[in-house]
């Protein structure tokens, strides 16, 4: 469930974009992007009404509005950054309170990443992890496992219209061995969504798998296309079946080298297709206990999940962690970074 908060009566897209234009030009005496007033309006506003806000602000004034956003909130941000790094040089301050710069840019790249449509944001997302991409990467599991298929298929449409080739294609060529091996058929499947389960397919898919673990066959072309084209209810019962005959989890036959890093992304593939909630809940949950936070994986999981199950992930982080989410991102954030990732994860209710 999602976690935004709404004003009772929607304002026009035509009135939100006169109080963003305002909040871009500043006025009386206040100089610069207003970006309080930025946040009370796009952190409150549901995705169908942005979409008419960025709309309507390129009939009103010509301009495209994350272009407005990207000018003005690095604008504002360049300005920050550079007032506080010479006071940080002039008082002979610790570069680690620099940390707050990050907290600045946070802010910028999350409300961006926001405005954005949910398939052009995990386009978007997809292609910065696939031109910088490591082994120990996972967010291109999350785009393809916690996605619905549709919702899969219309990331994969976005991406063509943004970057003008295929995300297959892109991940075919950034990627090698054993991992584009699983990757690329698992961007580029179209899982059945359906409930139906075949159970003496899955109790025969369940040997197999065991057979290729135990033989640490991990790459088998069979694990492969059993994790990356049956249906997730299909897979759960496959996982059961695994744990009813052979006495562990899967995921617990997975971990025999917990330095594998092809081991530990199939082992991410099971548990987003097992529990995307809880996956979801770890990573924020590691981005947070981090040295130094995570901006990254914070602000993907919370601008990517606010409108989906972000509900589901803050009541599993309070279970698990016996504090509140919202009161763990007050206490390792600031700023306006602090105010608009608040503003999406809702008050406490736990």
């Amino acid at each position: 469930m999602s976690t935004l908060t709404f004003p009772g009566s929607l304002p026009s897209p035509a009135d939100d974009c006169e109080q963003l234009h305002k909040a871009f030009q500043g006025w009386g005496i206040q100089r610069g992007t207003n970006e309080g007033l930025i946040i009370s309006v796009l952190a409150h506003r549901p995705a169908a009404h942005r979409r008419e806000i960025r709309r309507a602000y390129a009939e009103i004034y010509g301009e495209d509005l994350l272009k407005s956003l990207d000018k003005e909130l690095t604008r504002d941000f360049e300005v920050a950054s550079t007032y506080l790094c010479c006071s940080l040089l002039a008082l002979k301050i610790s570069p680690l309170s620099l940390i707050f710069v990050g907290f600045w840019f946070g802010a910028q790249r999350a409300v961006l990443l926001w405005v954005l449509d949910a398939a052009e944001r995990d386009a978007v997302l997809a292609n910065e992890v696939v031109r910088k991409w490591s082994p120990g990467n996972r967010v291109l599991i999350e785009i393809a496992v916690a996605r619905t298929a549709d919702e899969l298929f219309a990331a994969k449409r976005a991406y063509q219209a943004r970057f003008k080739r295929s995300l297959e294609e892109d991940v075919a060529a950034h990627t090698n061995g054993d991992f584009r091996k699983l990757l690329v058929p698992l961007v580029s499947s179209y899982r059945y969504e359906g409930s139906e389960v075949n159970t003496s397919l899955a109790k025969s898919e369940a040997k197999m798998l065991h057979e290729k673990i135990k033989g640490k066959d991990y790459n088998h072309e069979e694990v492969i296309r059993i994790l990356t084209t049956r249906s997730k209810a299909q897979l759960l019962a496959t996982f059961n079946d695994y744990k009813n005959q052979f006495g562990n989890p899967i995921n617990k036959d997975l971990k025999s080298d917990p330095k594998n890093e092809f081991l530990s992304m199939l082992r991410a593939i099971i548990r987003c297709i097992t529990c995307p909630e809880r996956y979801l809940e770890k990573i924020i949950r590691l981005a947070i206990n981090k040295m130094g936070t995570d901006e990254g994986a914070l602000t993907r999981v919370i601008t990517t999940r606010a409108e989906v199950d972000m509900k589901q992930i803050k009541e599993l982080y309070y279970k698990r962690n016996n504090v509140t989410l919202y009161s763990a991102v007050k206490k390792d954030t600031t700023g306006d970074y602090e105010d608009f990732l608040l503003a999406l994860i809702g008050h406490d209710d736990a």
